[in-house]
């Protein structure tokens, strides 16, 4: 598990303190005023921490390209994509969801609209539900899936943590749906995060194989 991100410098958290949040919760874009907390900061995303998850970096090649966050038999997929100044990506990536998903099926969520169902897993359905938030110029899914896509109690912590995620898009240009990187955290991981750092990474239009992979 990856450990806790220092606290922001004086200066900054004395920034933070004069530029109070305009909203109730996140996910929070990283230039808009959002609670100090100790977070993992792995670049493209800061993650609140929680010492009974299990934090896991994916990849794909050489690049980190989303998380994968283990708790109570259930697991938690993030993974950021570049989005365009004009308009959000959710309405685009459901539909490719739901092209290839013919289990799930839409609902209202904490985040607004959201997929519900079954995905499959080596040939074995596991309750999942698909959650979608659209940033300035980023867009953040998740997967839930496992015991917590069906026990509220359980899904209450990882919605908890995904309204506390911080997300750096950065100024750089990127493609659209181009994952925003991830590094591992400037602090030394433990062994275990070590060890599964280099598991094959996430695909938003492609449902199991990274689930399969840490089970």
């Amino acid at each position: 598990m990856f450990r806790r991100r220092r606290r922001e410098q004086p200066e900054q958290a004395v920034e933070q303190e004069q530029a109070a949040p305009t909203r109730e919760s996140g996910p929070w874009d990283a230039d808009e005023p959002h609670p100090e907390s100790d977070r993992i900061d792995l670049g493209g995303l800061r993650l609140p921490h929680n010492p009974d998850f299990d934090v896991r970096l994916a990849s794909l090649g050489d690049q980190h390209v989303g998380v994968v966050v283990l708790y109570d038999e259930s697991s938690l997929q993030l993974q950021a994509l570049a989005a365009p100044r004009s308009s959000g990506l959710w309405d685009e990536v459901k539909t490719k969801i739901l092209a290839q998903a013919k289990h799930l099926e839409e609902r209202e969520g904490p985040f607004g609209s959201e997929l519900a169902g079954e995905m499959r897993v080596e040939g074995e359905s596991r309750p999942a539900r698909y959650l979608g938030i659209d940033g300035p110029r980023w867009f953040l899914l998740a997967v839930i899936a496992g015991k917590a896509a069906v026990d509220d109690t359980v899904a209450a912590a990882y919605i908890d943590f995904i309204r506390d995620v911080v997300v750096v898009r950065g100024d750089e240009p990127m493609a659209r749906e181009e994952p925003i990187p991830l590094r591992r955290p400037n602090e030394q991981a433990s062994d275990q995060a070590s060890e599964q750092a280099e598991r094959p990474g996430l695909n938003p239009f492609k449902r199991g194989p990274e689930i399969s992979e840490i089970r």
